[in-house]
């Protein structure tokens, strides 16, 4: 609708140089794979440090768990970091997460492609995401199949029913993480031979908020249930450009104005991404702010992204303020606050 009109076409795509690289002598991976290795902080009050520990050390291998009751820092290998992710946010909030696939480094220092073996699973996941750095996120999360597509490029039909069709389930919980995508992936649901429920995201901060109420032990209807519910525990800040002049609810924009949308609404404009992110904040209340996480966007500079934290960490001192890269196009910044 109005939004797709104001964003006009997508960024055109750049080929990159083949880059060629030394091939070590050949180390045979474990028939398994390599595992994951994943890094995160756990922040609280009173948290339990030896029983994390316990569990961490239970849950894979080479783990380094170190902190006081306040923070915990957690480093582990292990084959599902979903599972060490989904039991630590039980535990307090994480912050400054990492998720390395070892598997895929090892095959990229060979000069191999990365085959995983064949397997099946109670319940998979799909999810739609623009952006590699969010599809790491997502698949670090435990997302199976990350289909591309956002704003103004939004998957089609066929794309997403094959997502589902390829994973190795015959349940399928479904994000469409925008709202222009959900009616989408309605359809799919009807369309699959396999049972798949949508979890109707209206953005990837909501999505990924869906993710960490991901419970394995639960049935499909219960994750969606609970996916759900989650969907309102964070809002999404997105900031892009205007590519015509417009009014919106009394707010003056002209061409190539940076905009900046509230849970889909637009309700600041400006010269540059980072102040209309901090105009925006100016309408949340900070009391009620605990975490935001700041995804930058491909075209966002290093160095701006850094003075923005510092200036958020300023207009928000209690919050914690995180920094991840989500390379999406056309949006400079997607910012998520719980």
């Amino acid at each position: 609708g109005f939004l797709k009109r104001m964003l006009g076409e997508g960024l055109a795509t750049f080929e990159r140089p083949a880059t060629q690289h030394a091939r070590p002598k050949e180390v045979l991976a474990p028939s398994e794979g390599w595992g994951y290795c994943t890094e995160f902080i756990i922040n609280g009050e009173q948290l339990p440090v030896d029983d994390v520990r316990n569990e961490i050390q239970r849950q894979g291998e080479s783990a380094l768990v170190v902190g006081d009751d306040s923070a915990i820092k957690v480093h582990v290998h292990t084959h599902e970091p979903a599972v060490v992710i989904g039991y630590a946010s039980s535990v307090g909030r994480l912050s400054r997460l990492k998720v390395d696939d070892m598997s895929s480094q090892h095959h990229r220092l060979q000069g191999e492609s990365v085959r995983r073996p064949a397997s099946t699973k109670h319940l998979a996941v799909v999810a739609v995401a623009s952006g590699d750095g969010f599809r790491r996120i997502l698949e670090s999360l435990g997302v199976d199949s990350v289909v591309g597509g956002g704003q103004s490029m939004n998957p089609s039909t066929e794309d997403i029913l094959a997502a589902v069709e390829s994973v190795p389930s015959s349940d399928v919980l479904l994000l469409p993480n925008n709202g222009n995508v959900i009616m989408t992936a309605q359809q799919v649901a009807e369309l699959s031979k396999k049972r798949v429920r949508v979890v109707p995201s209206r953005s990837l901060p909501q999505g990924i908020a869906a993710l960490f109420a991901f419970d394995f032990s639960a049935n499909l209807e219960a994750n969606a249930n609970a996916m759900s519910h989650a969907l309102g525990q964070v809002q999404t800040i997105e900031v892009t450009r205007a590519v015509r002049a417009t009014e919106v609810d009394g707010l003056k924009i002209a061409e190539n104005d940076v905009i900046g949308l509230l849970n889909d609404r637009i309700v600041a404009a400006g010269a540059s991404p980072e102040t209309v992110v901090q105009s925006v904040l100016k309408r949340i209340d900070a009391g009620n702010v605990d975490t935001i996480t700041i995804y930058a966007g491909a075209d966002a500079p290093e160095t701006e992204r850094e003075a923005l934290c510092t200036a958020i960490a300023k207009q928000f001192p209690k919050a914690s303020i995180e920094l991840q890269s989500g390379e999406q196009a056309l949006y400079p910044y997607v910012v998520a606050v719980e």
